[in-house]
């Protein structure tokens, strides 16, 4: 192992490799990746992979709208010939409530004006879109055709193999025991495979951001919450688009092997860290489906696993310098968007380091906001 970088990036998911990657181009060299188990392995390999721009606000269309752009671009970004299997089959968002419907129609608008596709539908428009949803369920739906999904194994891999091609170190099974400082100066890390002396250190720990700034000794207002996924046998091509309803509280796909994956969210899951499924979420998230598209409780379901949620308190990510401990970098608390998020927060975290100031205003995503009554809106988006 390494004992010096310009910057450790602790975490091997999709954010710490956007960020490294990101810090690479810009021409830093000696980069370091620590990963306590394999690439993905966390929140990033468990996660349903969806890519969407249709939000409420401006921030967040404008933040979802770079990272599509980029995976759009990501075979000529990444000069290698991995296919992330970007498909852009659309997202559908069904309104489950007039309130929704209402909301949707002020959102489309929003999209628009910022150059986003998305069109708003009656129940009979999204039916035709998506043949076995009952429109009876919906009250109105909105439909971006540049949306979709990835394999989120399959983006690790470009990122990864990105990153190396440019000289990062990624040193995975290694695990981070210590922020190591000096007073209020940040000297590096302490692994169980050594030490690794770094005036630069990035928390993109998911789930587990909350651990390492407890080593840090620095306020990082998030907790995880364990997020259940399950999955169908594959069968014939009869999806194209991912359907997803906030108050109908369902996101479903189909991928390009046939089968369906399908999860939601319950704020009585559990925020211990653990990753079990539970017999609970099977039968309510087999009854959800079912209601919505009665033709697939035909299928049999093969296997359901779980990730982690980072959550904060507005359900919007933390892009931040510690200010208790400069040079120690947050960028957690996504709130089940990391995935989707992840271009743009390689961007905004190496523009940060690098003292330049990013495409985007993310000032107000600062970890200071907890405490200064600053939280952002919320919107009806984690599912």
């Amino acid at each position: 192992m390494q004992k010096t970088a310009d910057v450790a990036i602790i975490g091997g998911g999709i954010s710490g490799l956007s960020i490294a990657f990101q810090l690479a181009e810009a021409g830093v060299k000696n980069i370091a990746i620590i990963e306590k188990n394999f690439l993905g392995s966390g929140a990033t390999g468990r996660c349903g992979a969806g890519i969407r721009m249709q939000w409420g606000t401006e921030l967040n269309c404008l933040l979802s709208k770079y990272s599509c752009e980029f995976f759009e671009q990501a075979h000529e970004i990444f000069h290698n010939d991995i296919d992330i299997e970007f498909k852009q089959g659309g997202y559908l968002i069904g309104a489950g409530t007039d309130q929704e419907l209402e909301q949707f129609k002020q959102n489309v608008k929003l999209q628009n004006d910022l150059g986003i596709e998305s069109v708003f539908l009656s129940p009979e428009e999204a039916g035709e879109i998506l043949p076995h949803l009952d429109i009876s369920r919906i009250k109105a739906a909105t439909f971006c055709h540049r949306d979709g999904h990835l394999n989120p194994f399959r983006t690790v891999e470009a990122y990864a193999e990105a990153c190396k091609s440019l000289g990062v170190s990624i040193y995975e099974y290694t695990e981070v025991r210590e922020i190591l400082r000096d007073s209020d100066k940040l000297t590096g890390v302490r692994t169980d495979k050594g030490d690794i002396a770094a005036p630069v250190v990035v928390n993109a720990a998911g789930g587990y951001s909350g651990l390492i700034a407890d080593m840090a000794s620095v306020d990082l207002p998030v907790y995880s919450r364990r997020h259940q996924i399950m999955v169908t046998e594959p069968v014939e091509a009869m999806q194209d688009p991912m359907f997803m309803g906030f108050s109908l509280n369902i996101y479903i796909q189909q991928v390009p092997h046939g089968s369906f994956i399908m999860g939601g969210s319950d704020d009585s899951e559990p925020t211990d860290l653990r990753l079990t499924s539970s017999w609970h979420f099977l039968e309510e998230m087999s009854k959800t489906c079912t209601r919505l598209m009665p033709r697939l409780g035909r299928l049999k379901v093969v296997r359901q696993w779980a990730g982690l949620y980072n959550m904060t308190a507005d359900a919007q990510p933390i892009y931040d310098e510690a200010p208790e401990l400069p040079g120690f970098y947050h960028a957690a608390g996504f709130s089940g968007h990391g995935f989707m998020l992840a271009p743009v927060t390689g961007h905004v975290i190496a523009k940060k380091i690098l003292e330049e100031e990013p495409d985007i205003d993310v000032s107000c995503l600062n970890v200071s906001r907890f405490k200064d009554g600053g939280l952002l809106p919320t919107e009806s988006s984690v599912v």
